[in-house]
């Protein structure tokens, strides 16, 4: 199986006539994922490369019976476009813009959870999701994915996204769903989230988790797979040399204090009972030694 996305995943692409849009929609529908439909506001009745264009996400989910989305518009409209694909009924969002102000970021997230619990959002500023063979959508390579299981991941970088992939596919390990969770302050879906679903996934036997500096969400994670993960966990936590008080990167990977320091994440993960590497080639190896004793 599959979390979040699978082989049956409609999608829309909200900004599919844009330049970011138009390319990463195309290549997610090249690797086989069902694009059924763009939205771009005033563009309705267009097409791109046989894929439909329609004004609103809600004429684009009448006509086509998409549930998922992926959000590729400019910051400022991002917010809203989240926003309306939630209005539209769509249950699973993802949004990989960077850059939208914290305050439309919290604005949107609390909107969703007051009147919109039954959709997730996945973002922003995030690569998306992939189940490998299944279903693709954002902006991750699908070919550094192998199919198959039974690991899942979970990330907050995008680049050790690509890299968790493409380790265990080098050592031959399948991949179920990897989800990029996203660096900004206040994300859609959190490591949690992910967590419980693959804890919850028949097919996924083991999780790889790769996290950075900033916030509390490794902790939190921690805590978590302590009390109710029985799944072997490999993680890797990026910003050992990070100096305090610099942000590194994403907008949540700034140390303040004593808090969010790498070497604090690695303890608490470690006293949870997880295997903690030092990188992520490392992660990769710990994973296929884990799988040979599964």
């Amino acid at each position: 199986m599959s979390i979040f996305v699978d082989e049956n995943t409609k999608v829309v692409v909200q900004g599919l006539t844009g330049g970011q849009g138009r390319f990463h929609g195309l290549r997610n529908k090249a690797y086989g994922t069902q694009v059924v439909a763009g939205v771009t506001p005033g563009k309705g009745g267009q097409d791109v490369e046989g894929i439909p264009v329609y004004d609103s996400v809600q004429e684009a989910v009448d006509a086509t019976g998409a549930n998922a989305s992926f959000v590729s518009v400019p910051p400022k409209a991002a917010a809203a476009a989240i926003l309306e694909a939630a209005a539209a009924g769509i249950p699973f969002i993802v949004c990989i813009t960077e850059g939208i102000p914290a305050h439309d970021e919290a604005r949107a997230y609390n909107t969703l959870v007051d009147r919109y619990p039954a959709t997730r959002l996945l973002g922003p500023n995030c690569p998306g999701i992939i189940s490998p063979g299944k279903c693709n959508i954002g902006i991750t390579a699908g070919e550094i994915a192998l199919p198959g299981g039974p690991v899942g991941i979970v990330s907050r970088s995008g680049t050790l996204t690509y890299q968790a992939l493409y380790e265990l596919k080098q050592l031959g390990v399948g991949v179920t769903t990897c989800v990029g969770i996203g660096g900004d302050p206040v994300p859609g879906t959190n490591f949690v989230d992910c967590l419980a679903a693959f804890q919850d996934d028949p097919d996924t036997r083991a999780i790889a988790m790769f996290g950075e500096i900033g916030g509390s969400e490794e902790e939190k994670a921690a805590e978590f797979i302590a009390a109710s993960v029985t799944k072997p966990v490999v993680a890797y936590i990026a910003g050992v040399t990070a100096p305090p008080g610099k942000k590194m990167g994403h907008a949540g990977a700034i140390i303040s204090g004593s808090k969010g320091t790498a070497q604090a994440k690695m303890e608490a993960l470690a006293s949870a009972g997880v295997h903690v590497v030092n990188n992520p080639t490392e992660a990769g190896i710990k994973m296929a030694e884990i799988l040979k004793d599964l």
